[in-house]
């Protein structure tokens, strides 16, 4: 269990909260049971190592306020919209023998001992987490999975994991699938040419090419240029001078 120091907040002010963000602090709120909520904020150092893990909305912690600790959940983190950054906290009182709903994570084991892995098959994830209600308590960490003998095409349900005493699924009107074990999907990529047919393809395309030009220049003339010829002919007939007659002898 994780122990985190927090300190009361006398001003809620927008202001004295961007100071108290400015000096490395996260305003928080810690409410729950028959006591008033507080007013308090938390160290962003201490808390940075464990508020980004997927079971930092699961986890337990121990709250020192001033000197008085609690044992409390985090339910929920408020992040500016353009740095990302936690800029508060929602943290709860478990009140023994109290129910809360929780969302926790699953973990699967034993990749190496699963025959449909190990023929190149892959793990599906259905769900990464699973909502359950536990005891204040007892609330798991996480949920974990053993991947031991499944093999592809296996379903691996909600009912072959054992939960903590008293934990149970929201689901609870079927037996939910959390993982498969596909089989491998293969995707074929297209053969590229050898160089050696390349090279075959440009020197048909260039004889090609040059058979064309061949045939281009030995073409027979077309009609019209036949036509042009005749015309330019003609002209030259018109204009040779007439031959003479010789005068006929008496």
């Amino acid at each position: 269990m994780s122990n985190l120091k927090a300190i009361k907040r006398e001003s809620l002010t927008s202001g004295s909260n961007n100071k108290l963000r400015a000096d490395g602090y996260i305003p928080a709120i810690l409410y729950g049971g028959k006591v008033p909520n507080q007013n308090i904020s938390v160290s962003k150092k201490e808390i940075s190592n464990i508020i980004n893990s997927d079971t930092f909305l699961s986890k337990v912690l121990e709250l020192d306020v001033d000197g008085k600790k609690e044992k409390v959940i985090p339910r929920e983190v408020a992040y500016h919209v353009v740095s990302e950054e936690p800029i508060h906290i929602d943290f709860m009182r478990i009140v023994s023998g109290k129910k809360i709903i929780l969302e926790i994570p699953v973990k699967f084991i034993n990749h190496p001992d699963s025959p449909g892995l190990k023929r190149g098959g892959v793990l599906n994830i259905v769900r990464r987490k699973i909502e359950l209600k536990c005891p204040a308590e007892n609330i798991p960490d996480e949920i974990i999975f053993d991947l031991t003998g499944s093999d592809i095409g296996t379903s691996i349900k909600i009912s072959s994991v054992k939960l903590p005493e008293n934990v149970f699924p929201t689901i609870t009107d079927r037996d939910f699938v959390v993982a498969t074990v596909a089989a491998p999907t293969v995707i074929k990529e297209p053969e590229k040419p050898s160089e050696e047919a390349a090279a075959e393809g440009a020197e048909g395309e260039a004889s090609a090419e040059g058979a064309e030009a061949t045939a281009k220049e030995g073409e027979a003339p077309k009609k019209d240029d036949k036509a042009k010829e005749g015309a330019a002919d003609k002209k030259a007939e018109d204009k040779k001078p007439a031959e003479k007659k010789s005068p006929e002898k008496k």
